[in-house]
C-alpha cells in the first residue's frame, strides 16, 4: 500500500492542502492523514473510496494498480 500513499500525498500536495485541511475535508484528523502518507496506518475502505471522490480518481490508482 505504500505506493498509495505516496500518491496521497502528492495529490495533497498538488491540491496546496495541508494535512488539516484534508482531513477536515475527510471529515478525519490530521493525524490520520500524517500516519496514512508516513505508511504507520492506512485507510478503512470507505475513507479510501471518499479520497478517491475528493481527488477525482479512482480507487485503483490510489492503490497504484493503474497510472
Amino acid at each position: 500500500m505504500k505506493k498509495h500513499l505516496t500518491r496521497l500525498k502528492t495529490l495533497r500536495i498538488e491540491k496546496q492542502l495541508s494535512q488539516k485541511q484534508l482531513a477536515d475535508e475527510l471529515n478525519t484528523t490530521n493525524s490520520s492523514i500524517c500516519d496514512w502518507e508516513c505508511g504507520r496506518a492506512e485507510p478503512d475502505i470507505d475513507t479510501l473510496i471518499n479520497i478517491a471522490k475528493f481527488f477525482e480518481v479512482s480507487v485503483d490508482y490510489l492503490l497504484g494498480l493503474e497510472d
